[in-house]
């Protein structure tokens, strides 16, 4: 089903919160741009292919830092849609909340790392479910890695993670963020032994496709640097295939990009009146 309109108004609300505050501190032509002397030494080295944008360096290094915090306030904003169109939440397991694993799971999740990482096998979500899953009532158990879960939904008989990612992850850190999701998964079987559990990674757009709800598995997969080593397909949800798991209907991307549209045209003729 679509978005009800208490979703776009809590959707919208999101918005206008990244929107105004961002407004607010948009560079403006002129103004007193603070000291960055080691990008401007870098910059120098662009110079000739920047001139063309006519854009005066340290206006451009004021865009930059703007760009950079835009950034940060969206990755925000699609957890919190995430968490309207799911119910779920934010929930971290760390410090006092850590969890606990058996001795057997962690014992397999290190050898399911290594093995990956050496080639011995491809991602297989099942199999490493079944290493992970099984384990002796009576095994001692030892701490997990600490993690948190951007968007934790729990229902009767399952329990889904989903740990959103806005850029690209650089370079080795698929190694890290599967052993995270592997302890995640191992340590919430043992909380919940009866409910099935599921840890995803989202990509909440895939900057390699041509359309705005677009995506190509194989093809960002290739883009991420030592991704595919990791994590097979279903356990990633990509671009619209991550919206429409979360609001469970189809062309739920499109009416966020829709609602986000409405609600900065809005913001517009307000500024403009």
């Amino acid at each position: 089903m679509p978005l009800t309109q208490d979703q776009k108004n809590r959707i919208s609300e999101v918005i206008k919160d990244i929107l105004l505050r961002r407004i607010d501190n948009f560079p403006e032509h002129g103004a007193q741009i603070r000291n960055a002397p080691f990008h401007k030494a870098f910059l120098e080295c662009f110079k000739e292919r920047l001139g063309p944008l006519n854009i005066q360096m340290p206006y451009l290094i004021a865009i930059a830092s703007w760009l950079h915090g835009l950034n940060t306030s969206i990755g925000t904003g699609f957890e919190n849609i995430s968490h309207i169109l799911s119910g779920g939440y934010k929930r971290k397991f760390t410090g006092a909340y850590k969890l606990k694993v058996k001795t057997t799971q962690a014992s397999q999740i290190e050898n399911i790392i290594r093995d990956l990482k050496a080639g011995t096998y491809l991602p297989d979500l099942n199999r490493e479910n079944e290493l992970i899953f099984n384990y002796p009532d009576t095994d001692q158990e030892v701490d997990s890695l600490e993690f948190t879960v951007d968007t934790y939904i729990e229902k009767e008989n399952e329990i889904i993670a989903i740990e959103l990612k806005s850029v690209r992850p650089n370079s080795g850190e698929g190694r890290g963020e599967k052993q995270k999701i592997l302890y995640g998964k191992a340590a919430l079987k043992c909380l919940h032994p009866d409910k099935d559990i599921k840890f995803l990674i989202g990509f909440p757009f895939d900057p390699t496709a041509e359309k705005s709800t677009g995506y190509d598995k194989e093809r960002f997969f290739n883009y991420l640097i030592e991704f595919k080593k990791f994590f097979a397909s279903n356990e990633v949800l990509l671009s619209s295939e991550l919206w429409d798991f979360l609001g469970d209907s189809k062309g739920t991307m499109r009416d966020i990009l829709d609602v986000i549209a409405e609600t900065v045209a809005q913001i517009r003729e307000r500024q403009e009146t």
